[in-house]
């Protein structure tokens, strides 16, 4: 009996499974395939003061187009401000009416000559022929704390660049899990696998694999509970020179232990996994996510092998990094899988207890 309950599917094979409500509607995501959140928050109290008061991580998570649109304004209306500021002091000096007194600022008896002068002491262009005289304090003094805010404005800016470029999504985007996890057996065991690599040359050290099963359960009043269940993972601690499968036990404990291949097909949970590292190049902690849906887990299948062993090296082709291999596979739970090889070893055990009176 047990070669005919052996199987392996995919989505792809079109197997339908019935339920008693029908055919269910397909939920969203709430960890899309490239990692980042399906989530949207609304209402949240005194938003704009919270993003604000954390200035510096708002402009490293907002897109490139709107930082530098914010750095130029940031510049030109600094430029223009202070410019603002030298016309009205000339003005009071009397430099723009009297072209023949002591000015405060030579060459400064328009608005435009202000805001080039404003603009050619921010940058320290120093053209030579616009300059401070010594006849207006408050002509100093206004110049002083324009070159320390342009120390600000220009420390700020490059901060706020370096850190974007080294932002550890990034570095993410080069770590990638493949497109679907699968269910086979290994070294008599169901287990739940799943591939994770880096498309770098550069070596990864400290990362941990993890993985988190979530149900969401809909209540008739619209209420939504999530919950999680952790999967406890078999040498989570990977060193990722090369790809590398990670590996779940579906034993006693595990929230796939009583599941079939018709149970597998009517879930609705969402499989999310992680894998957290330290790049040895930026010695920065990164995280890469992932989730699979019931669909995007292949029962009976394998992944395929990537190294290869050359003469003098080992060679890894990401051609195959998706790839599996149907493989055949009971389609009992992990628990009924282990009881009948229980039985199957006691039956084969018996004889020899007979035969030994």
């Amino acid at each position: 009996m047990m070669p005919n309950q052996y199987i392996s599917v995919s989505p792809a094979d079109n197997i339908t499974v019935k339920t008693e409500n029908g055919p269910s509607l397909k939920k969203k995501r709430y960890i899309r395939k490239e990692g980042s959140c399906n989530i949207t928050f609304r209402h949240i109290p005194e938003e704009w003061l919270l993003f604000v008061t954390d200035i510096f991580t708002t402009l490293v998570e907002i897109k490139w187009r709107i930082m530098f649109l914010m750095f130029t304004l940031s510049y030109i209306l600094s430029w223009l401000f202070f410019g603002i500021l030298f016309w009205v002091i000339a003005i009071a000096h009397g430099d723009v009416r009297d072209h023949h007194n002591d000015p405060c600022v030579y060459e400064v008896r328009s608005f435009t000559a202000a805001f080039l002068f404003s603009l050619e002491t921010q940058t320290t262009i120093g053209y030579g022929f616009r300059g401070m005289s010594e006849n207006c304090m408050s002509a100093i003094i206004l110049v002083t704390v324009q070159d320390v805010i342009s120390c600000f404005i220009d420390t700020f800016v490059i901060g706020v660049a370096v850190a974007k470029m080294a932002s550890a999504r990034k570095r993410a985007q080069t770590v990638g899990f493949s497109n679907c996890a699968v269910i086979s057996l290994r070294d008599g065991y169901l287990c739940l696998s799943w591939r994770v690599g880096d498309f770098r040359r550069s070596h990864l050290v400290e990362g941990t694999a993890s993985a988190q099963i979530v149900h969401f359960t809909v209540h008739p009043t619209g209420k939504i509970d999530v919950t999680h269940e952790d999967l406890v993972i078999l040498h989570r601690d990977i060193v990722l020179v090369t790809p590398t499968t990670v590996l779940h036990q579906i034993e006693p404990g595990s929230p796939l232990y009583k599941m079939t291949l018709e149970d597998l097909r009517k879930a609705d949970f969402e499989l999310v996994v992680t894998f957290t590292y330290t790049d040895d190049t930026t010695g920065i902690l990164h995280q890469t996510r992932t989730s699979y849906t019931p669909d995007e887990i292949l029962w009976g299948h394998l992944f395929q092998e990537m190294i290869r062993a050359k003469r003098n090296h080992y060679r890894v082709d990401y051609n195959l990094f998706n790839q599996t291999a149907k493989v055949h596979l009971p389609m009992l739970s992990a628990e009924e899988f282990e009881r009948k090889k229980q039985l199957q070893l006691s039956a084969r055990k018996s004889p020899r207890k007979f035969l030994s009176f």
